[in-house]
């Protein structure tokens, strides 16, 4: 189907001579973009998660594979210099974590640091408690350019079906209404605060959680007692979707957590007066404290959040993995000699290009040793 990518779990590691020559395949790819659109356009075209697949693609990685994400960001930090013009920091796993650090350290560009990293972690907030699909992050990276514009691109796995989920965030100025430039994965059921068309929910949510802690308790209670059959008239008089629970549907995601957690959850919170539902996520709001107050929202006020799964595919990249072939043998072995070829075209796309004499001699240079390397 065109605009699928499901992106299984996929195990094993990419040969080191193979891992050259896509090394050298993305860096001429990379290089040219660079020269020929700059940083800024690089960066847009990786929020396309269809073209960061095709590019994945292109230089020869499983086409379908989780790993694509980690194989592909991993090569783009290695490549990617400030000198450049552009800067990348972050990792799988633990070397996730090191964003912070990482941007601190950075002494290349003339950009404020505090906010990337903030940007970084609302990023990571808003896809795993904003939206509650199931996926569990374990890969972030922020990209980001000498002018000041930022990319998030992060992965996460779902333990059951081990299929990924890829999100990409790009200049975000709302991180609670439709963040994502896009999300490439596989639909399925979700608990989607982001929608755009469920601002009252936002509210109430917001409300709710600058509320004292034992009145989010007592409401909690009551819907507890809801989703228990134990229904009141004064939730009958307040129009509470008690009637239109989808419970065999929903309660997947709206998994009740003990009163015991909650409380110590809400201690966590730094404060009770938010002035937006991101700064409640930088102070502390959880995944499972957020998806008790989602419950209150739908089930006492009648304001639920949204259902649908915000994934989204601009095109099918499969045709890439006809450049040079992929590691997995489909549609073919990875053909070395016509990567030779592809990075001696980078070359000639350069020469015939209108970058200054200074620029386009330093690009061909570049190219040259890029020929080099996956020469062997």
């Amino acid at each position: 189907m065109t605009g699928i990518a499901d992106l299984p779990l996929h195990y094993g590691h990419v040969p080191d001579y193979l891992l050259k020559t896509m090394k050298g395949m993305c860096d001429a790819i990379v290089h040219t973009m660079l020269y020929e659109y700059g940083e800024d356009k690089l960066l847009e075209r990786l929020s396309n998660p269809m073209w960061f697949q095709a590019l994945n693609n292109a230089i020869g990685m499983d086409w379908d594979s989780s790993g694509s994400t980690t194989v592909l960001l991993s090569i783009l930090k290695q490549v990617i210099k400030p000198k450049d013009g552009m800067a990348v920091f972050g990792g799988k796993g633990k070397a996730s974590l090191s964003v912070k650090d990482e941007i601190a350290s950075a002494n290349s560009f003339d950009i404020e640091k505090n906010k990337l990293i903030e940007y970084s972690a609302l990023s990571a907030k808003t896809d795993s408690v904003l939206l509650q699909d199931g996926y569990n992050l374990y890969i972030h990276y922020i990209l980001v350019s000498k002018t000041g514009r930022w990319l998030v691109i992060q992965q996460g796995m779902n333990p059951y079906t081990k299929y990924a989920r890829r999100y990409h965030l790009l200049d975000v100025d709302n991180f609670e209404c439709e963040p994502n430039s896009a999300i490439s994965g596989i639909t399925g059921p979700v608990i989607n605060l982001l929608d755009k068309e469920i601002d009252e929910t936002r509210k109430i949510v917001l409300e709710e959680v600058n509320n004292s802690k034992d009145k989010i308790i007592k409401d909690y209670s009551r819907a507890l007692n809801t989703l228990k059959g134990n229904t009141t008239l004064e939730l009958f008089e307040k129009g509470a979707a008690i009637s239109g629970f989808d419970r065999p549907k929903m309660i997947e995601y709206y998994r009740p957590i003990s009163i015991q957690k909650l409380k110590r959850n809400l201690e966590k919170i730094k404060n009770d007066s938010f002035s937006s539902l991101p700064d409640s996520l930088l102070g502390g709001l959880t995944a499972s404290t957020a998806r008790a107050v989602f419950l209150i929202a739908d089930l006492i006020y009648n304001e639920p959040p949204s259902f649908l799964d915000p994934v989204n595919y601009p095109y099918d990249p499969f045709k890439y993995a006809f450049t040079i072939g992929g590691k997995d043998g489909v549609p073919y072995h990875v053909n070395r000699k016509v990567a030779e070829e592809v990075i001696e075209s980078m070359k000639q796309i350069v020469l015939n290009s209108k970058i200054e004499d200074k620029n386009k001699k330093r690009s061909i240079y570049k190219i040259e040793k890029l020929h080099k390397l996956v020469n062997i």
